[in-house]
């Protein structure tokens, strides 16, 4: 549990303090928590004294917290218990506007954070934006192609890889396979993209019983 929220709150302030540009003009910050680690316990978030996140389990997203240039105190408990229960307490320096999601992953014992950072600009005309994350701990490097044909979206892509594509509004089923094989170990049920709408599909649980793929909706058009 230790390993799990030290991997995540240290890439939090990593990534918040050196991944965005310094500004002069006051900012808002916006960062959620998905927690796409199989075997591991839900957990809480305070910032500032306040529960901001409560019993975030797998698999899970948390809202954006929605904050403005400065610093915060984090903490985190296993799920249910007081702030002063907290396993670990950081300080994280906010700025530049940064908008992303910071992912729980891997196995408990292996646990590690990823960073994703989120695109939620404006879609290209008549297209759908889908952004694709393989957190299956024990999956190989897959490829993803349309449902019973061999068209790939997204080639080759390892553990913790994050792939978007903007494709035509509509229904659609993927298959997914080991890197360069044509064998299928996983297709998606039927899946609908609006026009201008931004999704993200997470590939994760253990590939050996729970593995799933999780279709969220990030942004509808206006």
């Amino acid at each position: 549990m230790r390993r799990m929220v030290l991997a995540l709150i240290a890439l939090v302030a990593l990534v918040v303090t050196v991944a965005t540009p310094a500004a002069s003009a006051q900012t808002m910050n916006m960062v959620r928590v998905m927690h796409a680690s199989p075997d591991a316990p839900a957990v809480d978030v305070y910032v500032n004294g306040q529960a901001v996140l409560r019993n975030v389990p797998f698999f899970a997203y948390s809202d954006y917290l929605s904050l403005p240039d400065g610093s915060y105190n984090v903490a985190v408990t296993p799920a249910g218990k007081p702030e002063a229960d907290a396993v670990l307490r950081a300080t994280l320096n906010l700025s530049g506007g940064f908008t992303g999601t910071v992912g729980a992953v891997n196995f408990v014992q292996n646990i590690e954070a990823a960073l994703f950072q989120d695109n939620l600009a404006p879609v290209a005309d008549g297209k759908a934006r889908v952004r694709i994350i393989h957190a299956s701990p024990n999956a190989p490097a897959v490829d993803i192609k349309l449902a019973g044909t061999s068209t790939v979206v997204v080639a080759n892509a390892p553990f913790k890889a994050a792939a978007t594509v903007e494709v035509a509004p509509g229904t659609y089923k993927f298959d997914i396979s080991p890197a360069g094989q044509s064998a299928v170990v996983f297709t998606t049920p039927e899946l609908r993209f609006e026009r201008g709408w931004i999704y993200t599909l997470v590939a994760t649980g253990d590939l050996n019983k729970n593995f799933w793929v999780q279709s969220r909706v990030d942004k509808v058009a206006p």
